[in-house]
């Protein structure tokens, strides 16, 4: 069978937060329609299960030149889509604690609920989401239980399923986020959703992509 449509997401990425939204305009049942695989860096403990696999991780740290122009040019896409921002600070941050929070909140049927959680916390409010605190208060307004996902990066099968993550980026060569993929086709960052949606919305339309 084709494999399904699928967007690499991270909630690092400003740029991945306003291509999920831009295609959520567009398509209202994405997050059920396309498969969602979230990327983060990963601490000693993930990094070593992608070694096991055989995997590296593609992604290297930006400079500090990239990271004030990536400032300036979130804030000006911002204010022409209409999305409220502030920028967080991100102080020593853990990027396990929000990406396995979402795994396990997926397995409990509340990936979407949660995803705006966070997004709200980061994005709209500048909190830092790489705390438990915020992990918990997130899940609290997505209706799931707050010591399950705080908890996500203590089980083991959560920790596996974020391997199978990360491995996945890897073999597919994923090297940057935003990255959209369906059939033979990729498309990279904000500025190719809409050839993403040229792909993938034909074949949805024919019903030939499978969910």
């Amino acid at each position: 069978m084709r494999r399904p449509p699928r967007i690499h997401f991270s909630f690092r990425s400003p740029f991945s937060w306003m291509t999920v939204e831009l295609l959520r305009r567009r398509v209202p049942d994405a997050m059920e329609a396309i498969r969602f695989i979230p990327f983060w860096d990963p601490d000693e403990r993930t990094s070593r299960g992608l070694e096991e696999r055989g995997g590296q991780f593609h992604y290297t740290q930006m400079s500090k030149a990239k990271h004030l122009y990536i400032l300036q040019d979130t804030k000006r896409l911002a204010q022409r889509h209409g999305f409220p921002m502030v920028w967080p600070v991100d102080i020593d941050p853990w990027w396990e604690l929000p990406h396995l929070a979402w795994l396990r909140a997926q397995r409990c049927g509340l990936a979407e609920p949660f995803y705006d959680a966070l997004i709200r916390a980061r994005w709209h409010r500048g909190e830092d989401i790489c705390q438990t605190e915020a992990i918990r208060a997130a899940a609290k307004e997505a209706g799931a239980d707050p010591d399950l996902l705080a908890g996500a990066v203590d089980d083991d099968e959560i920790r596996a399923e974020a391997v199978d993550c990360l491995f996945e980026a890897w073999r597919d060569d994923i090297f940057g986020i935003p990255y959209m993929r369906v059939g033979r086709h990729r498309f990279w960052g904000l500025d190719r959703l809409d050839d993403f949606l040229d792909a993938y919305l034909p074949l949805r339309d024919e019903s030939e992509v499978p969910r």
